[in-house]
C-alpha cells in the first residue's frame, strides 16, 4: 500500500502528465494530427491513472484543487515560454488568486491533512 508521501508524489506526476497532455492537445490541431493526438490521449490516461494512486491518501477535493490549480499555473507558464502566447494583467492576477488559494488550503485546511 502506498504511503502518504507516495500519494503526494503520484499527484505531482499526475499534474505533470496532464500539463504535458494539454500541451500536446494544442499541437494536435483539433485531433487532426496523429502523433500529438495520440500523445494527448496517452498522457491524459496516465495522468488519471496516477491521480487514482494519489487518492488513496489525499481527499478528492484537495487533490483536485491542487491538480487544477498547479495545472493552470504550469500550463500558463508553458503557453508563455514555449508557445509564445501572452497573458494580460487580469490573467496574471487570476492565476495569482489560484496559487494563493492552493497555498491557503494546504497550509491551513484540516482537509488537506487527511
Amino acid at each position: 500500500m502506498p504511503t502518504i508521501l507516495q500519494s503526494w508524489a503520484a499527484l505531482g506526476v499526475a499534474i505533470v502528465l496532464e500539463v504535458a497532455g494539454s500541451s500536446f492537445l494544442l499541437k494536435s490541431e483539433q485531433f487532426s494530427r496523429l502523433v500529438p493526438s495520440a500523445m494527448t490521449l496517452i498522457l491524459y490516461a496516465l495522468a488519471f491513472y496516477m491521480l487514482s494512486f494519489a487518492l488513496r491518501h489525499i481527499p478528492l477535493g484537495v487533490a483536485y484543487a491542487i491538480w487544477s490549480g498547479v495545472g493552470i499555473v504550469l500550463t500558463a507558464m508553458i503557453s508563455v515560454v514555449i508557445f509564445r502566447q501572452s497573458l494580460d494583467m487580469a490573467a496574471l492576477v487570476g492565476i495569482g488568486f489560484i496559487m494563493t488559494g492552493v497555498i491557503i488550503m494546504n497550509a491551513f485546511s484540516r482537509a488537506a491533512a487527511h
